[in-house]
């Protein structure tokens, strides 16, 4: 932590205002802890580190797995942007509760109808859930923020939250096994499906004060579902800020989110003993809500010291990979750090590019080409592990930062501000 901290030396919490941060107003606050209490239960899902296995116990082989999987990408990718325009022609804050009930009904089938059938509709519902998710939170928060004149504290805000999903797996991890051995798949499920209520309750008391514009009878000052959508397309197009930083959300997303599917492959592949990799996978997701946590302090950092960062980060997480001993981990867990660290920042980047209405629509255009570029991630690593080692591969992709790093320098001597380029 005392090397990333110089780079944030001249950013105040608050960024855009020296020194410390005034405390939050009640009803920042208030935000606040409603949106922790929604994160904190959206991925305490204790059927997380466990459900493959419940497929296999009822008979699934690998194949028929795999075609699960892609059919809840599949479904994430073609809800993704409708589900956006829907939050901004109706609501933000509606989507988020139908999602966590969608996605609780999922669970609820797998756990009373565990078959293949009763398995595939529950990812087909879980994927929406998480297409309704997508954009609509970033949307809600960002405009209740700009109600209150407080939107440079977005930043910290959703790091902090992102921290809390973290957290929450973590959580839900450990509790898995003491529960499963008491009630197994059964209390599982049961106990997965009664959180997503939870969480649907949470959603449902964060603050919106923004009109339904369909229960306004105006269609969105007079634009319906097709010219929100078109409007978000042409905000993409016209802005170059909004372009770039919708771009860098991508790009760093979508590697690491990939890339953090196998890291417990990578302490495998170190030799590692199968107990001691749930303590190296732990390693990485503390590095990953430290940033979440920092990511406060970093709202202003200009493109050289993000260059800065992220090209450490690429060198540290191919060292870490390429080490091939459980001590690389500990170069792994800063490369985590920065990476969700600079996916805040240029989330918060993007947020505040915005000049139009369409901000879930966009959002979620931001989420739909960060979930194709994981397929494309997923494609590569799947097709590449078979010629090579997790190490190499880990090391192959750190490429991409390097490369990110040095758009983000090139900008920054060109004069641009911000977090990412404009």
């Amino acid at each position: 932590m005392r090397f990333f901290l110089p780079f944030f030396s001249t950013v105040g919490s608050v960024p855009g205002r020296p020194g410390a941060a005034p405390p939050p107003s009640r009803a920042v606050r208030r935000l606040e802890l409603r949106l922790y209490a929604y994160a904190g239960l959206k991925d305490l899902v204790l059927l997380y580190p466990v459900y493959a296995l419940l497929f296999a116990e009822h008979g699934l082989e690998t194949a028929e797995i795999s075609s699960l999987f892609v059919l809840w990408s599949l479904t994430g990718l073609l809800a993704e942007v409708p589900s956006g325009v829907w939050a901004d022609t109706v609501s933000r804050r509606l989507p988020l509760v139908v999602g966590a009930l969608m996605t609780g009904a999922g669970f609820a089938l797998w756990t009373l109808l565990p078959s293949y059938p009763a398995f595939a509709v529950g990812f087909v519902l879980w994927g929406l859930g998480g297409a309704l998710g997508s954009g609509a939170l970033e949307a809600l928060v960002y405009e209740e923020l700009e109600r209150l004149g407080e939107t440079a504290r977005y930043p910290g805000l959703m790091g902090r939250t992102a921290a809390a999903l973290t957290l929450a797996t973590a959580v839900a991890t450990a509790l898995a096994t003491p529960v499963f051995a008491v009630g197994g798949f059964l209390a599982l499920g049961l106990a997965s499906t009664a959180v997503c209520v939870l969480c649907a309750l949470a959603a449902a008391v964060l603050p919106e004060h923004r009109e339904s514009r369909a229960a306004a009878g105006d269609e969105g000052d007079g634009r319906g579902y097709k010219a929100t959508l078109r409007s978000g397309l042409g905000e993409v197009r016209r802005v170059p800020a909004v372009r770039s930083a919708l771009l860098t959300v991508v790009v760093v997303t979508s590697v690491w989110g990939a890339l953090d599917e196998y890291v417990p492959l990578l302490a495998a592949a170190t030799g590692a003993a199968i107990r001691d990799v749930p303590l190296l996978v732990l390693c990485v997701y503390a590095g990953v809500a430290l940033g979440g946590v920092l990511a406060s302090r970093a709202g202003g950092i200009a493109p050289v010291r993000a260059a800065a960062l992220l090209g450490a980060a690429s060198v540290l997480l191919a060292a870490g990979g390429l080490s091939g001993t459980p001590a690389g981990f500990v170069l792994l867990a800063p490369a985590f750090l920065v990476f969700q660290l600079i996916d805040v920042v240029a989330d918060a980047r993007l947020q505040d590019a915005l000049p139009g209405s369409a901000r879930a629509t966009v959002t979620s255009l931001a989420g739909l080409g960060a979930e194709a570029s994981t397929l494309v991630v997923y494609g590569v690593y799947g097709a590449a592990a078979g010629f090579t080692g997790h190490g190499v591969l880990f090391a192959l992709f750190a490429s991409v930062y390097a490369v990110t790093a040095a758009g983000f320098a090139v900008r920054g001597r060109a004069g641009g501000r911000g977090a990412v380029p404009e």
